[in-house]
């Protein structure tokens, strides 16, 4: 019998199995995947989220693999290049963005050393439930030679993403649904010459630059949905006639890099919040509120809600309506922004007004989280 099985081992499921068992919970943490570990990403980690890696020991780690601490943020839309518009403490790290195959690694093997225990290539299929109340009270899965698994948990915590299995399986309610409506492709480049964050819009386009381990660059770039079967006949040109829209800089700089990597498609999507607690169950990271892609800020919640959620179920007594609430109240305006710029439907003086709110908002986040 544990006190919590986490389903997924990535950031948010990591992270919050690394918080439990630190405060002596038995925890058991299962994913499908082996790490390291790909899986599609933004990278990102911003200043919320860096203040949470240093309180938990972990910032030295991370940028011991190589991948720069970012103190700039460039701000493209149109012809207006804003940098710096959101706040950063002189000399903090302002952001750092690593490859999910060196971060969940990372992660995994943190929540381990904290005392977890970590199964691998074990894909979830469904929760257990008393007979009497119907509250779950374990899961059932299957290993990758085909042997089925059962377990049980004061909790079940599903981390599997915005496709939860572990939500569809507790019927977990979404609301505050949001459309999503940009796609597009990433890779990995050298010979970038990127030494901040970038974000950049223009005429529907939009372009994102990270730097990220090993002296390559992540470098996104999308349209409208309705343009992505013309982009995917050719990923090359429309990923540079991206970039040259949203900021001719970019386009440039992409003429003298050499790409490194496959191309890693992201589509638009519905997004959502989900009730994230039930009787025996929780949902943390994308499987209980999933925004776009496109602010780059994905990491730095589900990082805020592993915390919120290892504090409710340890120090709050167990309270996951406050964490509901918790979540909900610091996400409000940071989704809404989010989802404003995802639309599509902008000017220039009208993005730049969304993106004042968003500002202000990730500020009013990390001050928040840094008083966890």
């Amino acid at each position: 019998m544990y006190d919590a099985i986490i389903v997924g081992a990535r950031c948010a499921g990591s992270a919050t199995a690394r918080l439990l068992a630190q405060r002596g919970q038995r925890v058991l943490l299962v994913d499908r995947a082996s790490f390291p570990s790909d899986t599609v990403s933004t990278h990102c980690i911003t200043a919320g989220g860096v203040a949470q890696l240093e309180r938990w020991g972990l910032l030295d780690r991370v940028l011991a693999t190589n991948v720069p601490a970012v103190n700039s943020f460039t701000l493209t839309i149109g012809a207006m290049e804003l940098a710096n518009p959101l706040p950063v403490d002189e000399g903090a790290v302002g952001s750092t963005s690593p490859r999910r195959t060196v971060l969940d690694k990372l992660l995994v093997d943190a929540a381990v050393e904290a005392g977890a225990e970590l199964r691998e290539g074990v894909t979830f299929r469904d929760v257990l439930r008393d007979p009497a109340s119907g509250a779950v009270v374990g899961i059932v899965g299957t290993t990758a030679s085909g042997e089925a698994v059962e377990e049980r948990a004061a909790v079940v915590i599903g981390a599997d993403g915005t496709h939860s299995n572990v939500a569809e399986a507790v019927g977990a309610e979404r609301y505050n649904l949001r459309q999503s409506h940009g796609s597009g492709y990433y890779a990995y480049f050298s010979g970038f010459p990127a030494t901040a964050v970038e974000l950049a819009f223009n005429k529907h386009h939009f372009a994102g630059v990270f730097p990220t381990n090993d002296e390559q660059t992540c470098v996104f770039a999308g349209r409208a949905e309705d343009d992505f079967a013309a982009f995917k006949d050719d990923v090359d040109a429309g990923h540079l006639a991206c970039l040259d829209t949203a900021s001719p800089r970019l386009g440039e700089w992409m003429r003298s890099a050499a790409r490194e990597s496959r191309w890693y498609a992201f589509r638009a999507q519905e997004c959502f919040f989900r009730k994230p607690f039930g009787d025996g169950w929780a949902l943390v990271g994308d499987a209980g509120y999933y925004k776009d892609p496109v602010t780059g800020h994905g990491i730095t919640d589900a990082f805020r809600d592993a915390e919120l959620l290892a504090n409710a179920l340890t120090s709050d007594g167990g309270d996951l309506a406050s964490y509901q609430a918790r979540r909900d109240d610091m996400s409000a305006e940071i989704y809404s922004a989010t989802q404003d710029i995802a639309d599509l439907a902008w000017d220039d003086n009208g993005l730049v007004e969304i993106f004042m709110r968003f500002g202000a908002a990730v500020e009013k986040e990390r001050l928040e989280i840094t008083a966890f």
